[in-house]
């Protein structure tokens, strides 16, 4: 009896310090992704591709066969992206301003630089044709001129339409936004011929004496790489159960680390939890093929997952299922389960091991979306879950999504959820 114990005892010391290690393993990955030295996973200076080696060498550590004959562990594609790898200041009465913290420009914006002097726009200026062609006329007048729009009374609604429909007067003058909302950047695929400034509210109006400089370069067929590591099963023609999440992330908005966007949360946090993942079922083999695809270009439009799925990387027909995974640093609220709604057998199946083993205080199901890694999948056919946590943490596509931010709170007890739901399929 005692050496039953003994035995139980020890068992259970060793899962709490593999569960540790696990989360250890987890935050190292994490810290690393969204360090200075990749640069924000985008553009500027290839921290993409720095980040695809990375978990290229990680993927090899855990023990995953290169996917792909040719290439191993990476899938190059091309796309076109508008890139600030230089200068972006914004300055008001001689005193700078503060990116990504008192401005950002639109991911769209052309380069530039100069004084400028305001031509004032009204929020109903869509409804009046030809004052906004009189607009147009006088700032094609003299080099200086900028159009002003502030929208920091405007409804979320309001602003959103207005910043969409007048973007486009960036290819007659620069063009700044006022904004009380916080900000949030994206990556641009086409380039405007001037600058578009999102200010926020207080701290220029049209009186105000600014300068600008902004260093835009457009690169045509910039190369990424998805990054795609395989589990064989033992048995001929198994099924597969695919994991997936986007390594990328916006770059950055000039050179200097402070505006620098670490996406920690988004999406750094998911691809940890791919290599935790890969981990335990290279020891803990199933009855399927496992593949496991760090995907890039996600930020850009969902490209990399556009060009797997278009390329018949794998036969789709052979998916069991895929579990997609963003933004897995937080969870002190629980999951919200995309494709939850649609596909009742397996969500039910979900929330059963959750109330049996309590890893979750809440699984949220949610409609279709076309916002993630799984889409294209979903699209063709491929039972998908996109799984994103819920938690205080609220920073998105921000300089403040840092690895700091994070709170792992449910990290280790997602991915012992998603182990049982594959072990019982």
């Amino acid at each position: 009896m005692l050496k039953s114990r003994l035995f139980i005892g020890f068992c259970l010391v060793f899962l709490v310090q593999v569960a540790f290690a696990q989360e250890q393993k987890a935050r190292r990955i994490t810290e690393t992704l969204c360090s200075d030295s990749l640069y924000g996973r985008g553009y500027l200076k290839n921290g993409v591709n720095k980040a695809a080696y990375f978990l290229a060498d990680e993927f090899q550590k855990a023990g995953l066969d290169p996917f792909l004959e040719n290439s191993g562990y990476l899938q190059p594609f091309q796309f076109d992206v508008n890139t600030f790898p230089g200068t972006v200041s914004l300055s008001v009465n001689d005193k700078k301003l503060i990116p990504g913290k008192d401005f950002v420009v639109d991911a769209v914006s052309g380069g530039g630089q100069g004084k400028i002097q305001f031509i004032e726009l009204d929020t109903t200026i869509l409804e009046d044709e030809e004052e906004l062609k009189k607009v147009i006329s006088t700032a094609q007048e003299k080099d200086n001129y900028a159009f002003y729009l502030d929208l920091s009374g405007a409804s979320i609604k309001l602003e959103s339409t207005l910043k969409y429909q007048l973007k486009g007067l960036a290819q007659f003058a620069p063009v700044v936004f006022i904004t009380a909302r916080k900000f949030t950047w994206s990556v641009g695929r086409t380039q405007l011929k001037h600058p578009i400034f999102i200010v926020k509210e207080k701290l220029i109006d049209t009186a105000t004496k600014v300068k600008y400089t902004v260093d835009a370069q457009f690169v045509e067929g910039f190369e990424s790489n998805n990054v795609i590591g395989y589990l064989p099963a033992k048995r001929k023609n198994a099924k597969t159960i695919v994991f997936t999440a986007h390594y990328d992330h916006l770059g950055g908005m000039g050179t200097t680390t402070s505006t620098f966007f670490p996406g920690a949360n988004d999406n750094a946090s998911g691809t940890a939890m791919l290599v935790s993942m890969a981990d335990y079922f290279r020891e803990n083999r199933t009855k399927y093929n496992m593949l496991f695809i760090a995907f890039a270009g996600e930020e850009a439009g969902l490209l990399g997952s556009k060009y797997f799925v278009e390329e018949n990387s794998v036969d789709l027909d052979k998916i069991k299922f895929l579990l997609n995974l963003d933004i897995m640093g937080s969870g002190e609220d629980g999951i919200t389960v995309v494709n939850g709604a649609q596909l009742k057998k397996p969500f039910k199946k979900l929330v059963k091991i959750n109330d049996k083993k309590e890893y979750l205080t809440r699984i949220k199901p949610r409609g279709p979306t076309q916002n993630s890694d799984h889409y294209y999948f979903h699209k063709e056919g491929v039972p998908s879950f996109f799984i994103y946590t819920m938690g205080h943490n609220k920073h998105y596509h921000d300089i403040y999504d840092t690895y700091d931010e994070l709170s792992f709170a449910a990290y280790d007890n997602i991915v012992k959820l998603l182990i049982d739901f594959v072990e019982k399929m």
